[in-house]
């Protein structure tokens, strides 16, 4: 229990101790006014109606205040919970974009990686062609230099 709730219980405990204590007085009739008559009743006990009155009044207000603070947190909770799956929504939309785009990345890379394997073999044998023309040559010079072997 909260400590202002104990308090709140242990002050009605202790008037409700004072008026059946002094209940003889508080019933004791008088003379009221009205301001526009006199009545016979007692005061006792037109005050402790008056104060149970303002208390269910009180109760009946903290009631409405609780009902209303209860409909706007489940409102608030309602609007987290969409404003969550949007968040939700819109980040898997990212991933799926991200995912695309980093696919068609690398399809390029892999295109670009085969058409450099192509450009490179065909240099590759380009220059393998272009030495074996040298290399070619070079022995026509050197035969042609040379008198050939007498046998």
């Amino acid at each position: 229990m909260q400590l202002r709730t104990l308090l709140l219980l242990v002050v009605a405990g202790l008037i409700a101790v004072f008026v059946a204590l002094n209940w003889a007085v508080v019933t004791a009739p008088s003379t009221l006014s009205l301001g526009f008559m006199d009545i016979q009743a007692s005061l006792g006990v037109v005050m402790l109606g008056l104060m149970v009155l303002l208390a269910v009044l009180f109760l009946v207000y903290i009631v409405y205040l609780q009902g209303t603070v209860l409909i706007d947190g489940r409102r608030h909770a309602r609007e987290l919970q969409a404003n969550r799956e949007l968040a939700d929504k819109a980040e898997a939309s990212r991933f799926s974009e991200l995912r695309s785009y980093l696919e068609a990345e690398l399809a390029k890379l892999a295109e670009q990686n085969t058409a450099l394997k192509a450009e490179l073999g065909q240099r590759i044998e380009e220059s393998g062609n272009g030495l074996s023309a040298c290399i070619g040559e070079l022995e026509d010079r050197l035969e042609r230099k040379t008198p050939p072997a007498s046998r």
